[in-house]
């Protein structure tokens, strides 16, 4: 009795610690999924092409999580929407941005965080969702098919029909005046030659003009000191004049104050009664010119007798 009583004891103490263990196991489990980890969603406005569940996503270059689910959004099928799970350490701010990327040419795409800077507020602060929103901005991708779009449309408008059909006139245009230039061969080699002589001419008559632009500049280089000379002299007798002027205003100068103040005040009733002396002249000139007699005998003149 006391071997199966022993037996009983150690089965059940065998069970209550592998009963333990594993309840410690799951707790220990559930407890690192929820402290280790942090699940965000980005949502793409552009095709996920290469993308799949389990994708890794890197934090400028350093894998800190993947993708645990894609799907569309229910109200606006363009869009996607990437459930991703990232350790809970990773530093995702306010102002991180979410974008599409490739490791390599043939490689998987990726999802790549960037941004984030330090005095931005951690997402998980500002959005209290189960998973934060991280905002995204336009991959590489999808700018280069952007530009191939805008590309092609343009390479659309200028290959229109009509411009087609201008280029074909033009073409057409040009090989007209291609034969028209070939069957002028004559004409433009006599053309040419002009030109050559002309050319010609032209060297020669810049040359001769060279040579009498020197033969002036020697002339007035050789000629420069005498007019300087002359010039010098003629400054001096200008400077001399001026100092003998000087002089004669400054010894004639209260002579000159007179005549200022006086003979300029007398100027004006003496040209008075000038003016008047004038008028009676011309008075005088008139009464002579018309009856000489009567104004000098101071009667009428006789009158001549005619005999009847």
């Amino acid at each position: 009795m006391e071997t199966k009583a022993n037996y009983v004891l150690i089965g059940a103490f065998t069970i209550v610690i592998a009963s333990a263990l594993l309840l410690f196991g799951l707790w220990a489990a559930k407890y690192s999924t929820e402290r280790t980890w942090q699940e965000y969603q980005v949502v793409f406005r552009e095709a996920v092409t290469g993308l799949s569940v389990g994708s890794p996503v890197q934090y400028n270059g350093i894998a800190v999580g993947s993708i645990t689910e894609l799907s569309l959004a229910p109200n606006d099928p363009r869009q996607v929407v990437a459930r991703i799970r990232l350790e809970s350490r990773t530093p995702v701010k306010t102002d991180t941005r979410a974008k599409l990327a490739i490791t390599s040419l043939t490689g998987p795409s990726i999802i790549q965080l960037s941004g984030g800077t330090p005095q931005a507020p951690a997402l998980t602060s500002v959005d209290k969702r189960e998973a934060p929103i991280i905002q995204t901005a336009p991959s590489a991708l999808q700018n280069i098919t952007d530009t191939a779009n805008r590309i092609v449309e343009r390479l659309d408008q200028v290959l229109s029909d009509r411009n087609v059909a201008s280029i074909a006139a033009t073409l057409s245009n040009l090989e007209a005046i291609s034969g028209s230039l070939a069957s002028r061969d004559q004409g433009l080699e006599s053309l040419i030659v002009s030109a050559r002589d002309a050319a010609q001419n032209l060297d020669r008559t810049l040359t001769t003009t060279n040579g009498t632009i020197e033969r002036l500049d020697r002339n007035l280089v050789r000629e420069l000191p005498g007019i300087l000379e002359k010039l010098d002299g003629t400054l001096a007798k200008l400077d001399s004049a001026a100092d003998n002027a000087d002089g004669i205003l400054g010894e004639n100068r209260a002579a000159i104050n007179s005549f200022a103040n006086d003979g300029l005040a007398q100027l004006g009733p003496t040209l008075t009664e000038l003016r008047g002396l004038v008028r009676d002249l011309r008075r005088v000139s008139d009464r002579l010119e018309g009856n000489p007699a009567r104004y000098l005998l101071g009667r009428d003149a006789p009158k001549e007798f005619e005999p009847r």
